[in-house]
């Protein structure tokens, strides 16, 4: 009997939708979904039916974020998954139109990705939250570049730094977030949004959409050089005693 795949994709029309799907630990990002996703995204760019992406979890679950024992396990090599790096790359260098639905929790990456999106649609009931420097870690995804672009110094440092927990209500006050739809309305107001944009004038939609994000000092090129530049740190600070207590103190938590 084969396994449940942890990362699922289909076709909505020219929307190609990718659902996170590992339950039992939240959708919790593994390397192997970090390299499925990536492929299913590689595969979708290329794909002319394809007008747009749709990136999708579960109910009460978008993303925990990394899978913590991953983490730990890295905290050994002192060094970043080439899995993640390649995810992070590829999530910043979409042509294509990514809108996210999200449902529930939104931790770590689950949170900075949003930040690479068009737009973002969310559920009353989700929870964006990035624990970085609790676990002796820095922000990464090019956060540190594009929050405070998006958010504001202060706003993004609420987030990114101290931790604090937005609702879905404080993520759409500060643009985080475009629109907040109930829990059991969110899988159909995304693949509407998706399907919306998919319908439209391709060309004219990917130059608005380059205009758009092709900001000086704010570019692909910087928000790469920026994810490169904070895989470093985060590879640093996983080797670093700070991280080892904070993730010691998450296994005997859960002991």
């Amino acid at each position: 009997m084969s396994e449940t795949p942890t990362v699922t994709v289909e076709r909505d029309g020219a929307v190609a939708v990718l659902r996170l799907n590992r339950p039992d630990k939240k959708n919790a990002f593994t390397a192997e979904m970090y390299a499925a996703v990536t492929s299913a995204w590689r595969e979708a760019e290329a794909d002319d039916a394809v007008a747009a992406h749709l990136w999708l979890g579960l109910p009460g679950a978008f993303s925990a974020g990394n899978d913590i024992e991953d983490f730990v396990r890295m905290t050994r090599t002192g060094s970043l998954g080439v899995e993640i790096l390649d995810f992070l790359r590829m999530l910043a260098s979409l042509e294509k139109p990514l809108v996210i639905g999200v449902d529930g929790l939104a931790i770590g990456v689950g949170t900075t990705a949003l930040l690479h999106a068009d737009l973002v649609v969310a559920s009353e009931t989700s929870l964006f939250r990035t624990p970085f420097t609790d676990l002796g870690l820095v922000p990464e995804a090019a956060s540190s570049l594009l929050g405070p672009r998006r958010l504001g110094h202060a706003v993004a440092f609420e987030l990114l730094v101290a931790g604090v927990p937005f609702d879905a209500a404080r993520a759409a006050a500060v643009g985080l977030v475009n629109r907040v739809v109930a829990p059991e309305a969110l899988e159909g107001a995304a693949r509407e949004t998706a399907r919306a944009l998919a319908a439209k004038p391709r060309a004219a939609l990917a130059a608005s959409r380059r205009l758009l994000r092709d900001v000086p000092g704010c570019g692909r090129a910087e928000i790469l050089a920026r994810i490169e530049e904070e895989a470093r740190e985060f590879a640093a600070r996983l080797a670093s005693p700070e991280a080892a207590a904070a993730f010691a103190a998450f296994a005997a938590r859960k002991k």
